[in-house]
């Protein structure tokens, strides 16, 4: 639960790179978010204006595979990040896992497969999941990885169907 400072609640104030911001916004979306139950519309926004301030800090800070803190200067807005997790929150079926920066999907994708190429996921045809890179990622290295090396290299959080499964992997 986000700690209170003068009667308002502070989220994502143990966020130190940007990978934990959305990884924290994911979660928080996933309790508070009018489209699920439970959800709360006034509550969902204060996670909102927060996710907006705390991302303009964070921005150009990430984190690499290795856990070191390294500064890129990213062009994303915070809303890009904010939509894409409150359209796939409206897909029943959908596994949505965050590795590092990018966004895996996995589950049943095929109903929705028009709908997520239009939020700029690609298919991976090797590891049979939907993927979203950072804007301006470019890939440098030859070698392929398994889907678990690369949870393995940068953590790992899940979320399966409607319910969340807190899956940290390090």
């Amino acid at each position: 639960m986000p700690k209170k400072q003068g009667g308002v609640k502070m989220y994502f104030e143990k966020c130190k790179t940007l990978e934990e911001l959305k990884n924290e916004y994911r979660k928080l979306a996933m309790l508070h978010h009018p489209d699920r139950k439970g959800g709360n519309l006034e509550e969902m926004q204060k996670i909102n204006g927060s996710y907006d301030r705390y991302f303009q800090v964070l921005k150009n800070e990430h984190i690499n595979f290795k856990g070191e803190s390294y500064q890129k200067e990213t062009a994303e807005t915070p809303n890009e990040f904010k939509d894409i997790i409150n359209e796939l929150l409206k897909m029943q079926g959908i596994e949505i896992e965050l590795i590092g920066s990018f966004l895996w999907l996995s589950g049943n994708t095929k109903q929705y497969k028009d709908e997520i190429k239009k939020l700029g996921f690609s298919w991976h045809s090797k590891k049979l999941m939907w993927y979203k890179a950072p804007n301006g990622y470019v890939k440098c290295s030859r070698k392929t990885y398994t889907i678990d090396e690369i949870r393995g290299m940068y953590g790992s959080e899940t979320v399966k169907g409607n319910e969340e499964k807190k899956q940290q992997i390090a």
